[in-house]
C-alpha cells in the first residue's frame, strides 16, 4: 500500500520504491531501490533438545531400510544446511502488511526463506531493513514448551527417535504461505479511565500439517514486545497451498476468515475465533467455495470487496488461479444467510497462470502466464451474480519476446510491475537469463487526474502512481492542462481541503520543474578546481562572523540554484544568481513566468503553512491548563500568524484570543542552548538567535530542533524533531503527522 515492490531473489528481497520526485526534472519514473539480505545461516527447526536431533539425525542417516534413509537424505527441510546438496539460501515469498503498522506508520515485510525461516522486518531509517522478529523461532519455543501438543487434550505422541513423529514435528513448524489482515481498532482502558485505540494486526501462517497459527500483533509493531498472543488452527485440508484473509464489512461489523486451497484442488473458507479481539466476528462454521478433487492446484487467491449495485449491499469476490483456470466465487450476506454463487473462467491462458494480482479499487484482476501474456478480468454484475470480461495485454509488443514469471498491480491501478527474461530468438532460447522489473501503465494521464480530484483517501503518498502520471504529462507538456486546473480551483473554492492545496502545491512545483533549463554539466559531479579557486581568491576571509553568514546563505540558496538549472561554477554564482534592480524590464518571458511560478509556490506553502499552525494551536489550547509552559513556541506561532495584515481569519483570530487569555500575558520564549539567548520566531522554517547561531524548525511543531539528529521527509521537503520521553502524548501525535506539503512519511 506505500508503493513498494518486494521481488524475492536468491540473494535477498530487492524492494523497489517509487517516488513521484518534485525537485526532479526528469521524466523518467523514479525508482529508489534498497534490499533484505539473505540470512547467512542455516534455519534449523526446534524439534527437541539438540543432542537427540543429533543422534536421530545420524541414524536416519544411516538407516539400512531406503524408505527412511534416502527420505531423510533428500529432504531439505530436514537438511537444510545442504553439505553435498546446494544450500537453500534466498527467498521465496514476501508479504507486505497494510499501511500503519511500523514506527513510521508503514509498511512490515514479512519474509519466508527457502530454508523455512520467517521473519518480519521493517525500514526504519530510509536505507536500511532491521529485522524485528524470527517467528520461526518463536514458535518452535512455543511448541517444545507444548510437548509439541496443539492442545492439553491432545494424547502424547511417539519419541523424537520414531521417523514418522520426526517428520510431523517438521512439517508442523514448516511454513507454506503467509498473509496479514487488515488493521483492527479496539479501545484499551488506561488506569484514569480514559479510553485510547489501540491498533492490532493479524498474521496467518499456514504450516505443512495444514494447522495455521494466527499471530497478534499491537501497532506499531516493534519487536517481540509487540506480540499479544498466538492462536493455532487446525484447517482439515490436505495439502495446503495458499491462503488469504476474507474479510466482510456488512451492517457496519467486520467479519473475517481464513481462504485455504489445497494442492489437489479444494477451496474453503475458516472461520477465525480470536476471543481477545473486541468487535471482531467470524462464521459460525466452515464454507466450501470448491471442493472437488480435480487435481488442479491452487496457486493465488485473493478477496475484493466490492459493492453489489443490484442488491444495494456489500458483498465479497474471492477468486483464485487453479492452473490455467480462474476459480471465482461471489459471498454476499442477505436475510436468508450467506449466499455463494461460483463458477470459472477459461480459455484465458494455454499455460498454467504463474502470478495473479487485484486492484482493489476497482475490482479488476490481471492474470499471467510464463509465455509473456497478461489478462485482464473487469467483474460486471448481472441480476443474480456476476460476469468477467476479460482482454490480453501482449507485453511482446511493448518488451519484445518475453517470458513473465510474477505480475503486481500498484495500490491505485496506473501500474502494473511485470517480472520478464528474455524470451526464445529465432526458436531458441537464451543462454544467460536476465531478471527484470517492467512497469507498464494502465492508467491514461486523464483517468488519473480525475481520480486524484475525486479522491476519498485525500493523501498524496498514498497515491503516488497517479501523482507520478501527472507529473510526466506536467514534464512532458511543460503547463498544466487547463481542464485539470479549472477542476482544482472549483474544489478548493467550494471544501477548502488542504488535500487538494497540496495537489496544487505538487503542480506548480513539477511545472516549475519543467520550465528549467537543463543543466549543462552532471549535476553530481564535483569540481574540485572551483572549489580551491574559491578559498584562494575569495576576500575577507578574516571574519569569522562573515563567514559564516556566507555559509549560511549558501547552503539556504543550494536548492534554488539546482532549481533553476544555472552554471554551477562558484564564481559566476553571485552574477548569474542576484538579480539586478536595472535588469527587471528587461527579463524574457520565462525568467518572468518562473518568478510568477515560484511566487504561486510561496503562497500555497504559506497557506498550508497557517492551517497546520491552526491545528497546532489547536492542540495547545485543549491540553494546557492556564499559564502552563509548554515547549512549544506558542506566543511566537500567534504573532507569527497575526503579523500579515492581509490575512484576516476568524477562526484564527478567536482562537488566538483564547490562547492569549489564557496564557495571561506570559510569553514563553524558547532559548538558544549554546548562548541561553532568546529565539525569536520569525520564521517557519529556521530560528536564528542574537549570536547568530542558526536552528532549524521542526514543521510540525515548530519547535527549534536545538539537536544534531532529526528527521526528514521522504522526498525532503521539511525536516522535524525525535519526540522525547518529556514529551506528553498530544505532542507526540503531533510529531507522528506526515509532511504537511507532500503527505510523506518522516525518517
Amino acid at each position: 500500500e506505500d508503493h513498494r515492490v518486494s521481488v524475492s531473489t536468491a540473494r535477498s528481497i530487492a524492494v523497489l520504491e517509487q517516488l513521484s520526485d518534485v525537485h526532479s526534472g526528469g521524466q523518467e519514473m523514479v525508482i529508489h531501490r534498497t534490499a533484505v539480505p539473505a540470512p547467512a545461516a542455516a534455519c534449523l527447526l526446534k524439534v527437541g533438545p539438540k543432542k537427540e536431533v543429533a543422534e536421530c539425525k545420524e541414524k536416519f542417516a544411516s538407516s539400512v531400510d531406503p524408505t527412511v534413509s534416502q527420505t531423510f537424505m533428500l529432504d531439505r527441510v530436514f537438511n537444510p544446511e545442504g553439505k553435498s546438496l546446494p544450500p537453500m539460501r534466498g527467498f521465496k515469498y514476501s508479504s507486505w502488511s497494510p499501511l500503519g503498522c511500523d514506527a513510521n506508520g508503514r509498511c512490515l515485510l514479512a519474509a519466508l526463506t527457502m530454508d523455512n525461516r520467517l521473519t518480519i522486518h521493517a525500514n526504519l531509517n530510509r536505507l536500511q531493513w532491521v529485522q524485528l522478529v524470527d517467528l520461526t523461532e518463536i514458535y518452535g519455543e512455543r511448541l517444545c514448551e507444548a510437548s509439541y501438543k496443539l492442545s492439553k487434550a491432545d494424547t502424547p505422541r511417539g519419541e523424537l527417535g520414531d521417523f514418522s513423529e520426526f517428520q510431523r514435528r517438521h512439517s508442523m513448524q514448516t511454513p507454506v504461505r503467509m498473509e496479514w489482515s487488515g488493521i483492527c481498532t479496539t479501545q484499551q482502558v488506561k488506569h484514569n479511565n480514559e479510553c485510547r485505540d489501540v491498533g492490532s494486526v493479524l498474521l496467518a501462517v499456514l504450516f505443512e500439517n495444514s494447522n495455521i497459527a494466527v499471530w497478534q500483533f499491537q501497532l506499531p509493531f516493534l519487536g517481540k514486545e509487540s506480540i499479544t498472543s498466538c492462536n493455532t488452527i487446525e484447517s482439515g485440508i490436505n495439502s495446503p497451498s495458499v491462503l488469504s484473509w476474507w474479510e466482510y464489512e456488512h451492517n457496519n461489523r467486520k467479519m473475517s476468515g481464513l481462504i485455504v486451497g489445497s494442492a489437489f484442488g479444494p477451496v474453503k473458507i475458516l472461520p477465525v475465533n480470536l476471543k481477545a479481539v473486541k468487535g471482531y466476528f467470524t462464521l459460525r462454521q466452515p464454507v466450501v467455495l470448491w471442493q472437488e478433487m480435480d487435481q488442479l492446484p491452487v496457486h493465488s487467491i485473493k478477496c475484493i470487496p466490492l459493492y453489489h449495485p443490484y442488491q444495494k449491499c456489500s458483498c465479497s469476490l474471492v477468486v483464485a488461479a487453479r492452473g490455467a483456470y480462474v476459480f471465482w466465487c461471489l459471498l454476499l450476506i442477505s436475510k436468508a444467510g450467506l449466499n455463494v454463487h461460483n463458477s470459472h473462467v477459461t480459455g484465458l491462458h494455454s499455460l498454467p497462470i504463474v502470478s495473479m494480482t487485484a486492484d482493489k479499487q476497482n475490482g479488476t484482476v490481471y492474470t499471467c502466464s510464463s509465455d509473456g501474456k497478461v489478462r485482464q478480468l473487469i467483474p460486471i454484475f448481472t441480476d443474480v451474480a456476476l460476469k468477467f470480461e476479460h482482454q490480453l495485454i501482449k507485453l511482446s509488443e511493448v518488451f519484445g519476446s518475453v517470458r513473465t514469471h510474477g505480475i503486481a498491480v500498484s495500490p491505485c491501478g496506473a501500474y502494473l510491475a511485470v517480472i520478464t527474461t528474455e524470451g526464445m530468438v529465432n526458436g531458441l532460447h537464451p543462454v544467460n537469463k536476465n531478471y527484470q522489473v517492467q512497469f507498464v501503465t494502465l492508467k491514461t494521464f486523464e483517468e488519473a487526474a480525475a481520480q486524484l480530484l475525486e479522491s476519498s483517501v485525500q493523501n498524496l503518498f498514498r497515491q503516488v502512481d497517479l501523482t507520478d502520471l501527472v507529473r510526466w504529462k506536467i514534464l512532458k507538456d511543460k503547463h498544466i492542462p487547463q481542464f485539470l486546473q479549472e477542476a482544482l480551483d472549483k474544489k478548493i473554492e467550494s471544501c477548502g481541503s488542504t488535500y487538494f492545496w497540496r495537489f496544487k502545491l505538487f503542480l506548480l512545483r513539477i511545472l516549475y520543474q519543467s520550465m528549467q533549463k537543463a543543466p549543462s554539466e552532471v549535476m553530481w559531479r564535483p569540481s574540485h578546481e572551483d572549489a580551491k579557486i574559491l578559498i584562494s581568491d575569495s576576500p575577507g576571509m578574516g571574519s569569522t562572523e562573515d563567514d559564516q553568514e556566507e555559509g549560511t546563505s549558501k547552503q539556504a540558496s543550494k536548492q534554488s540554484l539546482c532549481d533553476t538549472g544555472k552554471a554551477m561554477d562558484i564564481d559566476d554564482t553571485a552574477d548569474d544568481c542576484l538579480p539586478q534592480s536595472s535588469d527587471i524590464g528587461g527579463r524574457e518571458p520565462m525568467e518572468e513566468r518562473l518568478l510568477e511560478v515560484q511566487a504561486q509556490i510561496e503562497a500555497v506553502e504559506m497557506h498550508l503553512t497557517r492551517e497546520h499552525m491552526k491545528r497546532v494551536l489547536g492542540e495547545v489550547y485543549l491540553h494546557t491548563w492556564i499559564t502552563e509552559n509548554t515547549s512549544i513556541p506558542t506566543r511566537g506561532v500567534c504573532d507569527f500568524l497575526m503579523s500579515d495584515d492581509g490575512y484576516d481569519d476568524r477562526t484564527a483570530r478567536v482562537l488566538i484570543g483564547h490562547i492569549l487569555k489564557k496564557m495571561n500575558k506570559q510569553t514563553f520564549p524558547e532559548h538558544c542552548s549554546l548562548c541561553k539567548e532568546i529565539l525569536p520566531f520569525t520564521d517557519r522554517k529556521q530560528a536564528v538567535c542574537s549570536n547568530g547561531h542558526i536552528w532549524l524548525r521542526c514543521f510540525l511543531t515548530y519547535q527549534s530542533c536545538q539537536s544534531l539528529v532529526y528527521r526528514r521527509c521522504l522526498l525532503h521537503d521539511s525536516i522535524a524533531r525525535h519526540p522525547t520521553p518529556e514529551d506528553p502524548e498530544w505532542i507526540k501525535r503531533l510529531l507522528q503527522g506526515p509532511c504537511t506539503f507532500c503527505d510523506s512519511p518522516v525518517f
